[in-house]
């Protein structure tokens, strides 16, 4: 597909809904290992950031390489990873066994994630895209919050949710090799640009994503024992919110970048930790439900903002798959994080203490997301240029 090109790059898309789709889950993924293995909430929590710093070492090792492997291919294998190592964690009750699957999976995940992350860097309009793939994964998760209660107790049922996705996913790789946009070529190979701004984003980005996810390990654990919920109930508030979500999603596409960056960026994120707050002390349905639905109305209209600044930082993408690879660190962190921050201080206390952190944080990502208008210029210049030189990316196989 040109950048010209005015239709959306659907494969990139459907690739990225099926490597976010693992973080999205993760409540009801740690909830049911600890209710169907014999770990502690704790070891629970670990399981889960385990699989998720897979995904953080898939995105870390391949952000430089999408090119030179090809998208389709490396998307494949990624999917093909994903599908084996989640399909074994949830067909298995043995203890080392699930933890490698869920490790491998996460793996896959991040692979699929990063080629994901790469084409949409490349596109014309990349926050557009970013915001689609944001709607396509909440609408996805939300039916599986609706659908997991029903479908019996243990820990294999979102497993195996995580395996067929990946499966039903890998049709449409054979696409992308006219959906990502054209790369550079070879003599304009060269360092990272921008990288004091990169480095400032991954960093406060790698926080940004542990104190959400932090919140969100623990979520079904607050609704079940603190709010006195049963996970049916959970299960639809959860659904519920995700369904609030793409309404945000939506109204971020409407808004696009009319608002800039920095407003949606700051603002959001300091509307965030009040929603942090108020779910980790809900001692009811109206209290945990108004948290997590207002929280995750706010969520992905400021990670569609976020995926959108490391995008324009580099037309090659690496500082979208790195930043975003920071950001599936502090995810990977989040359960362990929520966990241990729960367990010796309470889930109140926990809240407290992530609200804090993310107004601190709040000024720097600002800050980047202030400096960026010159690099947003660039960014289009090289998509001009390479719309007229390069039309179409066919990598070497």
């Amino acid at each position: 597909m040109s950048p010209r090109t005015p239709t959306l790059p659907w494969p990139l898309v459907a690739l990225f809904t099926a490597g976010y789709l693992a973080a999205y889950l993760l409540p009801t993924t740690v909830g049911r290992l600890d209710a169907g293995l014999p770990l502690t909430a704790t070891e629970a929590g670990a399981v889960g950031s385990a699989l998720l710093l897979g995904s953080a070492t898939a995105g870390f090792t391949l952000a430089a390489q999408v090119e030179r492997f090809g998208p389709r291919r490396l998307a494949r294998t990624g999917l093909l990873l994903a599908a084996a190592g989640y399909g074994t964690a949830a067909l298995t009750t043995s203890l080392p066994a699930v933890v490698a699957g869920a490790v491998l999976g996460g793996f896959g995940s991040g692979t699929a994630t990063a080629v994901a992350a790469a084409g949409i860097a490349a596109q014309r309009d990349p926050h557009r895209v970013s915001t689609t793939g944001l709607l396509g994964v909440s609408a996805l998760a939300g039916a599986l919050y609706l659908t997991i209660p029903q479908m019996g107790p243990g820990h294999g049922v979102p497993l195996a949710a995580l395996a067929v996705t990946a499966l039903l996913t890998l049709p449409v790789t054979g696409r992308l090799t006219t959906a990502v946009a054209a790369a550079p070529t070879g003599g304009e190979r060269g360092p990272l640009p921008h990288r004091r701004s990169g480095l400032v984003l991954a960093a406060t980005l790698l926080l940004w994503s542990l104190a959400q996810n932090s919140l969100w390990g623990v979520s079904g654990r607050i609704g079940t024992t603190q709010a006195g919920l049963t996970e049916v109930t959970v299960g639809a508030v959860f659904a519920a919110a995700l369904g609030a979500g793409l309404l945000g999603v939506v109204g971020a596409g409407a808004l696009g970048a009319r608002l800039g960056r920095a407003l949606p960026i700051g603002g959001g994120t300091a509307l965030i930790a009040g929603c942090i707050a108020l779910s980790a002390s809900a001692t009811d349905l109206t209290g945990f439900a108004t948290g997590e639905i207002a929280w995750n109305v706010l969520y992905p209209v400021v990670l569609s903002y976020l995926i959108g600044l490391a995008a324009s930082l580099d037309p090659r993408g690496r500082w979208a798959v790195l930043v975003g690879s920071a950001s599936s660190l502090g995810t990977a962190a989040g359960p362990l994080t929520g966990s241990l921050l729960s367990a010796h201080a309470g889930f109140p206390a926990m809240g407290a203490i992530l609200a804090v952190g993310l107004l601190l944080i709040a000024a720097p990502m600002t800050a980047v997301a202030l400096r960026t208008t010159t690099a947003t210029t660039e960014h289009a210049r090289y998509r001009d240029r390479s719309a007229t030189e390069q039309p179409e990316y066919r990598p070497a196989a």
